[in-house]
């Protein structure tokens, strides 16, 4: 059996040094809950595991002069779920990234893990994209930061560049009456992995919606960030006709496989129905901010 080396940083700088050095030998370890049951099963033998966790920026959730919102790529779902103002202004967000696993996975599981493990039903991942975030990376040649849906190329596949490191997530500030929701079509209660997940989030002038983000996770290579389907609700007041269309975009949308939990048909029409449920509760909450 090869020898794994460990490194815990506690600098940016020597995390990104270390990792890069290692010339795609070596895998981050941020909460560990997809490393090591892959390593486990044998799929990924790192010579290398560089552990960011001790890396203050990678794990620091901070409230941004604008209003928005900084977090860290290594910040527990369990974390972010204490912190005194995130949930009531991004709950979608919260509710995507405190559906991964069990009460003792979210301890350690991180929506920056999340991205980087490139599953297409990555829970987490939905409601950023509808948020709207952007992700800060560092590699060798500095820092970039790139939106979220365009992380994600395929699975278990990313457009970051080899020696680069997912720092944190920047979420924009929230207008009034703005607010979001995350759902997702499981075949069993809980623990289990997306048949098709929803996003939305919006923006509510009285009765009338007048900004939104919509995504789709598990129906398509790559979470898919549904302009379609937005551009249906914005400037309606949500009524059917406006659903409707919105629904049909996001079926429209879907590039899903037959798996044993669920068929491209079967995909396609619920990718529609969670459009109009999650939106529903996503203007419910913006109505009462």
């Amino acid at each position: 059996m090869t020898d794994i080396q460990y490194v815990a940083p506690t600098t940016l700088d020597e995390a990104v040094g270390a990792y890069a050095a290692a010339n795609g030998a070596a895998r981050i370890l941020a909460g560990g809950t997809d490393l090591l049951v892959q390593m486990r099963a044998g799929m990924v033998k790192p010579g290398l595991i560089v552990d960011i966790k001790k890396v203050g920026e990678l794990s620091a959730i901070e409230q941004t002069q604008d209003g928005g919102f900084r977090v860290g790529a290594a910040v527990a779902g369990a974390v972010l779920e204490e912190h005194p103002t995130f949930g009531k202004v991004w709950p979608g967000v919260l509710e995507g990234l405190n559906l991964i696993g069990s009460t003792q996975v979210q301890g350690r599981a991180s929506a920056g893990g999340n991205l980087c493990n490139g599953s297409p039903a990555a829970d987490s991942i939905p409601s950023l994209v509808a948020a709207g975030a952007v992700a800060t990376v560092q590699g060798p040649d500095g820092r970039r930061d790139i939106p979220v849906e365009k992380i994600p190329t395929g699975p278990g596949k990313t457009s970051l560049a080899p020696g680069e490191i997912l720092v944190s997530f920047t979420l924009p500030p929230r207008p009034a009456h703005s607010s979001d929701a995350y759902l997702r079509m499981i075949p069993r209660t809980e623990m289990d992995i997306a048949v098709v997940g929803c996003a939305v989030s919006l923006t509510m002038d009285g009765d009338t919606c007048t900004a939104a983000r919509v995504s789709l996770g598990a129906v398509a290579p790559t979470v898919l960030l549904v302009e379609d389907a937005a551009k249906a609700l914005i400037g309606s007041k949500l009524d059917d006709a406006a659903l409707d269309k919105a629904a049909a975009a996001c079926s429209a949308a879907c590039r899903p496989i037959d798996d044993k939990r669920g068929t491209i048909a079967y995909r396609t029409k619920v990718a529609g129905v969670l459009l109009k449920r999650t939106t529903a509760i996503a203007a419910e909450r913006a109505k009462g901010g």
